[in-house]
């Protein structure tokens, strides 16, 4: 949720429709609710609800929609443009939804999206996001909310919607665990697994330090445009290494709905022993998928 124009639909078309950032410009106004059932991971659906913004759609909602709309809520993404001249507004109608919320769905769980933030002078990103989260954190209290900040310009929108369907994910505690195993068991620096149709990172593991802290989402970012330009010149991406004379990298297809991401620094270790290695896992991991999907999760 989120007033007219602050970005909601953009951002679910990039993240959930491979449109990329530029080609979001020719999408029109939402009219009330558009509903769409996204497969993540092969048998968890996000049931989305991108709810428009214009001022009669809100009022509908928290009058005659309200339980139709906030009943059996997982997750509220609630979306404020850092610009907006209406702020006071904004955040009157996001109150409406707590209370909604509230009464309907005590449960949820509430992210705040600071979206269109490439618009602000880079100077003042991180005081004004502070501001911002400071006052909606105090808001939003009894509840809890977590905020990010956004673009669709660059790698923050893929860090808040990895850090969201993270939170969804039924078994990621015994994933991560068996990620650990196979860092170790590979020498990895570091081990990335991707969902396959979003490129959204869902577990990782790092054994040694690394300086980029946004590393994750700007290697999401790419990777994906890549298999995007592959697929538009009727190519099929299957794999890709990269190496210097610091590091390996290898991006390879895992299980039938994740990508991994092997990074190592080690250049005694050939790229065939990795590729190997990558292969004899993809077995055990096939399996956790396998016991995760048996009992099929939905989510709104």
């Amino acid at each position: 949720m989120g007033k007219s124009g602050s970005g909601k639909t953009s951002m679910r078309s990039i993240i959930f429709a491979n449109y990329i950032a530029r080609d979001t410009r020719r999408l029109g106004a939402t009219i009330d609710v558009e509903h769409s059932h996204v497969r993540f991971l092969g048998n968890l659906v996000l049931n989305l609800w991108d709810c428009g913004g214009q001022e009669a759609f809100m009022e509908n909602y928290f009058a005659s929609q309200r339980d139709n709309i906030f009943r059996n809520v997982e997750v509220l993404i609630y979306v404020f443009d850092v610009e907006s001249r209406e702020m006071e507004k904004d955040m009157h109608y996001y109150q409406s939804c707590l209370e909604a919320i509230l009464q309907n769905s005590p449960e949820a769980r509430i992210f705040c999206l600071v979206h269109k933030m490439d618009l602000v002078s880079e100077d003042q990103r991180d005081d004004i996001f502070r501001e911002r989260e400071e006052d909606l954190k105090r808001l939003s209290k009894p509840l809890e909310c977590t905020c990010f900040r956004t673009s669709i310009w660059d790698e923050t929108l893929y860090k808040a919607w990895s850090s969201i369907v993270y939170k969804l994910i039924p078994n990621v505690k015994a994933l991560e665990s068996s990620l650990k195993q196979f860092a170790a068991i590979v020498d990895a620096d570091e081990v990335l697994l991707f969902e396959r149709a979003t490129f959204l990172v869902v577990s990782h593991c790092q054994r040694r330090p690394h300086r980029d802290a946004h590393r994750f989402e700007k290697v999401s970012n790419i990777v994906k445009q890549f298999k995007l330009s592959c697929s538009k010149l009727a190519a099929q991406f299957q794999s890709m290494e990269v190496r210097n004379s610091v590091f390996a990298a290898f991006i390879d297809g895992f299980t039938s709905n994740t990508y991994v991401m092997v990074e190592m620094s080690d250049p005694k270790i050939p790229s065939e022993a990795t590729l190997i290695n990558i292969r004899n896992a993809r077995k055990h991991f096939e399996k956790l998928e396998k016991v995760s999907s048996s009992a099929p999760s939905q989510y709104q």
